[in-house]
């Protein structure tokens, strides 16, 4: 791949201490400082259509008349769509270029907010969402590709505090759709307005990003393909993480509430600690790979994580449980951030792996609320959150699979840290 605007490769240098010299030198440069900040305003800016449109789903549900049982099947449409669709985005780049391909993608699914509003029935509801998920996981590959490419010109870690902007993100849009929802504003009307909004500021952050194009002789990726092997390694990491997070975002409250006996106060408070603390650890993320590297990072997220775990199941109050989801939310928080990368740089074809690795974990965010439901029914809460903390603590073991390989020494010092 080629990068217009000036930053040149590294092939030339001879040995491992000449590459870092060159990648450090590359951050001084002007034009990738502006690079790293209109990725990381990308993923904000991805963030806050989520933010946006979770906070309007009871007023689409009141709007539509639907039951749980008719919500839960239009619910499961974005990941549909999603999967469906995310393999193009490599195709997509290779066609137009990184900067074209984000630019398009990202003013899709910023437009594709307002469709959900407009729906007038459960069909095109679950159409809409279709799109929606469709965009949105394009987008999602894009710039996890373009942010990966960044990463490596810069030498050293940012795709943890790049996710760290995604929940910036999606908090700002939350407070903006709670604003909304409080003034009974119509949906129509507050999504419409937030899609011309962001599109609009999408458009403007995508300027400054890297622009990667083909050689001439790189052929283009098949428009489907299954993911490789390395990238399926790779997603089962992801996969435990995720499934951990949907887990605690989805039943945190009812767990304090049902569990613990805890008031909706308390309930609302734990959803927000878990949020809050996984924000927190995104940002501080990227200092600890560059410090300990991805592997024993994620191991050590794995031991909070499954401590967390274990204190939840066991908590007899409402503060250590509180304690337990914040540290469930610590120590996972890193880990789809790394997957991404690890699954760029696991093969020839970046935005193929990542699609992959994208495509399991939006399976796992998917499957996880209805597993622990399902498990719940059958036996308890108390039993489905022991799951959790089992895959949680499953990070532990299957952190090795985010290694960096023999792909280039330069790939592994970007890494493995400073």
């Amino acid at each position: 791949m080629e990068v217009q605007g000036g930053i040149e490769g590294t092939d030339g240098l001879e040995g491992a201490g000449g590459r870092k010299a060159a990648l450090r030198g590359r951050a001084a440069e002007p034009g990738l400082r502006r690079a790293r900040l209109a990725v990381a305003a990308v993923f904000a800016v991805h963030g806050a259509v989520t933010g946006n449109f979770a906070t309007r789903v009871p007023w689409i549900r009141d709007h539509l008349r639907l039951d749980a049982g008719e919500l839960g099947l239009a619910l499961a449409f974005p990941a549909i769509g999603a999967a469906l669709a995310m393999p193009l985005a490599g195709r997509v780049a290779h066609r137009f270029g990184t900067r074209a391909a984000l630019r398009g993608l990202l003013a899709l699914w910023c437009a594709s907010l307002a469709l959900p509003a407009l729906s007038p029935g459960l069909p095109v509801l679950c159409a809409a969402l279709a799109v929606y998920g469709a965009a949105s996981g394009t987008a999602d590959v894009a710039m996890n590709a373009l942010g990966v490419e960044t990463e490596e010109r810069l030498g050293r870690s940012i795709m943890s505090g790049l996710h760290g902007m995604w929940s910036a993100g999606a908090l700002a849009g939350s407070a903006a759709g709670t604003v909304a929802a409080h003034a009974g504003t119509d949906a129509r009307w507050h999504l419409g307005t937030a899609a011309v909004v962001l599109t609009l500021l999408g458009a403007v952050v995508c300027g400054p990003v890297l622009d990667v194009r083909p050689r001439a002789e790189e052929h283009a990726p098949p428009r489907f393909a299954l993911p490789p092997r390395s990238a399926l390694v790779i997603g089962a990491v992801g996969f435990c993480a995720v499934f951990a997070e949907g887990a605690s975002l989805e039943w945190s409250a009812v767990y304090l509430r049902d569990v613990v006996g805890s008031g909706a106060g308390l309930a609302a408070a734990c959803t927000t600690a878990f949020s809050c603390a996984m924000a927190a650890a995104r940002f501080a993320g990227d200092a600890a790979v560059r410090r300990f590297g991805p592997v024993r990072t994620v191991r050590a997220g794995g031991v909070l994580a499954g401590c967390g775990g274990a204190l939840v199941v066991g908590a007899p109050a409402a503060a250590p449980a509180i304690a337990g989801f914040a540290l469930v939310g610590l120590g996972i928080a890193v880990v789809v951030p790394l997957a991404f990368a690890a699954a760029a740089r696991s093969g020839p074809r970046p935005s193929q792996a990542i699609a992959g690795v994208a495509t399991i974990t939006y399976t796992s965010s998917l499957v996880a609320p209805s597993a622990i439901g399902q498990l719940a029914d059958a036996t308890s809460l108390t039993v489905s959150f022991g799951l959790v903390t089992v895959l949680a603590a499953l990070l532990t073991v299957t952190a090795g699979a985010l290694r960096p390989g023999a792909g280039g020494a330069a790939r592994a010092a970007v890494t493995e840290g400073g």
